[in-house]
């Protein structure tokens, strides 16, 4: 009877070791799951940051590569176009020597004295030029002052005595890239009035620069 009431409780115990153990598994197992699912989502995200990340930094590659290649193209572009401008200067500069050897070129030396006095407002004045113009600025200097007078008279009612020379030291004549033309001093030097023709063309390509640019590049407007 005893042995019997010993087996049940044996029984008995061994029933609630392995309910209890089966539990144990049941619980295990469910949070070895739980576990494993949340690692794979985790991983998952990872990944998927990942990827974010190097799809971002392939992105931001890209555009920085496309950023350089369109400021590659610009500046290109820009060296194309002030190439261009340089040889429409230097086409320019060409021009105006013909200028300097054409048969009217006294009366436009004439008056870029002219308006050299006007501008220098001095009555010592001295004239520079060209080697090869000395000859011809010396013989039209006396109808330039002349023409400054009449019309400061004109103007004012003073009819002024300009002293009016021409430079007589050759190793300070103009030289030859001025292209012609006239430059005026006064003051011993302080005063400077540069009405040569490489001057009045930079002053001209100054003032047209946006026209020409408009012209020729239109796409920019």
């Amino acid at each position: 009877m005893a042995s019997d009431q010993i087996r049940q409780m044996v029984n008995f115990i061994l029933q609630e070791a392995h309910e209890k153990a089966n539990e144990i598994r049941v619980k295990t197992e469910h949070d070895f799951n739980l576990e494993k699912q949340t690692l794979v989502h985790e991983a998952k995200l990872a990944v998927q940051d990942e990827f974010a990340k190097k799809e971002k930094d392939r992105e931001i590659q890209e555009r920085i590569q496309r950023s350089a290649e369109i400021g590659q193209c610009r500046q290109k572009k820009m060296i194309l176009r002030d190439e261009l401008l340089m040889s429409l200067m230097k086409e320019a500069s060409s021009k105006c020597k013909m200028v300097a050897s054409g048969t009217n070129y006294p009366q436009l030396l004439q008056k870029l004295i002219v308006q050299g006095l006007i501008k220098i407002e001095e009555m010592e004045v001295v004239v520079y030029c060209r080697k090869e113009d000395v000859a011809t600025v010396k013989k039209i200097v006396p109808a330039a002052v002349k023409e400054y007078v009449e019309i400061m008279e004109k103007e004012s009612g003073v009819k002024l005595q300009p002293n009016v020379t021409v430079n007589e030291d050759r190793s300070k004549d103009l030289p030859e890239s001025s292209n012609g033309g006239v430059k005026l001093t006064a003051l011993n030097g302080r005063l400077v009035c540069d009405n040569t023709m490489l001057s009045r063309l930079a002053l001209v390509n100054e003032e047209l620069m946006p026209s020409i640019r408009a012209i020729l590049f239109p796409e920019d407007q």
